[in-house]
């Protein structure tokens, strides 16, 4: 019973020092939803961290892209940044050869250029997206999985 009436008594004096629900949290540390497979191939998972509104002008998303997926050809009508969190893979700028991206990099892709950004053929990547939230991604071009194999291909050569 002295067990009970402790544990009732720092149950409910742990009450007063909870998180305020006024806040507004979303986590990281989530995985996010399975995104529907129209503009890539493969596995892809998005958690929106961020949505632009009237205070704020610019989503921020953490997207995990499984080994071996392709993402198509887009732009945006604005700057967008790229944070690679975790694992590594590809990025290519319209008219620009492909690089790995990795673990640490920042990439800026200055608005209306077309590209695309997505895993290695052997390892996931996890990216942290910023970009505006005025307009939708554009999409301009199925990225085959053809082209994916090469640009895998020469980026292992390399």
């Amino acid at each position: 019973m002295k067990k009970i009436l402790l544990f009732s008594f720092l149950v409910s004096s742990l009450i007063g020092y909870s998180q305020n629900n006024d806040y507004s949290i979303s986590s990281y540390m989530e995985k996010g939803t399975l995104a529907p497979n129209t503009h890539y191939i493969g596995e892809a998972w998005l958690n929106g961290l961020l949505h632009a509104d009237e205070n704020l002008e610019y989503n921020i998303t953490k997207a995990t892209f499984k080994a071996n997926s392709t993402l198509d050809w887009h732009k945006h009508s604005s700057v967008q940044v790229l944070i690679i969190v975790e694992g590594e893979g590809y990025y290519q700028e319209r008219g620009k050869d492909p690089i790995v991206m990795k673990l640490g990099d920042v990439i800026k892709c200055d608005k209306e250029t077309e590209h695309w950004h997505t895993s290695s053929k052997e390892n996931d990547v996890t990216y942290l997206a910023i970009y505006s939230g005025a307009q939708p991604t554009t999409w301009t071009e199925v990225l085959s999985q053809q082209y994916y194999d090469s640009v895998a291909q020469k980026l292992k050569k390399d």
